[in-house]
């Protein structure tokens, strides 16, 4: 196993002991260890994709695993926020369900030979979910923040949707039925 894939295999370790750190209150500083936690296991996202493309260590169970680890970190960080009554249920479904759709969309787009890259509006709306999930984690509670907290919020949830409509939009020709 090369070490892309070992760094990857490490954030999905880091779930649980975010998940400790944030959730069980009784943790002296557990919020912000839960932060640095959190943190930590997204630059490894980045580090272990600047790896595997730099050094051409792409594998199957990468292209597999790095997104999975992905998705579950940012659904463990979302499902914890609804737990916490940080975030209403509504937004997390719409944010959750936009990872199936596109996981599902990229799957059929594979099966027909067509790779579909991140996307700008996707890569800002990693970028404003990650800062909302710090932000909320933290959770100064303090105006300026709580203020900030809700920005991010809603801003990821647009930048959700409209990645969604982008992504479908622009590889629509992945579900004509030509050739089936």
């Amino acid at each position: 196993m090369n070490l892309p894939n070992k760094i990857t295999i490490v954030r999905v370790f880091m779930i649980p002991l975010f998940l400790i750190f944030f959730l069980l209150p009784d943790i002296p500083a557990g919020k912000y260890i839960a932060a640095v936690v959190f943190i930590l296991a997204c630059l490894t996202d980045a580090l272990d994709g600047y790896l595997a493309r730099k050094y051409h260590l792409i594998t199957n169970f990468g292209k597999f695993a790095d997104p999975l680890a992905d998705k579950l970190l940012v659904s463990a960080a979302l499902i914890c926020f609804v737990e916490l009554k940080l975030v209403p249920a509504w937004i997390i479904i719409i944010i959750i369900s936009r990872e199936f759709i596109i996981s599902g969309f990229r799957l059929v787009a594979s099966d027909n030979g067509i790779v579909i890259a991140a996307s700008y509006l996707a890569k800002l709306k990693t970028t404003a979910q990650m800062i909302m999930s710090i932000l909320l984690i933290i959770n100064l509670n303090q105006p300026v923040f709580n203020l900030l907290e809700q920005i991010f919020i809603y801003l990821s949830l647009i930048l959700t949707i409209a990645s969604l409509v982008d992504y479908l939009y622009k590889n629509r020709k992945v579900f004509s039925e030509k050739g089936n």
